[in-house]
């Protein structure tokens, strides 16, 4: 991970929100639970890594 970079996660209940810390008023990524888990599991795998 890059210094610098930061993220925070919201339970919106149904759903869970993403969004830059550092940019509030930004745009967030809103995921269903199961985008969420699909989401969390490629993290871990490794499937986004560069």
């Amino acid at each position: 991970m890059r210094s610098g970079q930061c993220v925070e996660c919201a339970d919106l209940g149904a759903r869970v929100a993403l969004r830059d810390s550092k940019d509030p008023a930004g745009p967030a990524l809103v995921f269903n639970r199961a985008g969420w888990r699909a989401f969390v599991d490629g993290t871990k795998s490794g499937e986004y890594d560069r």
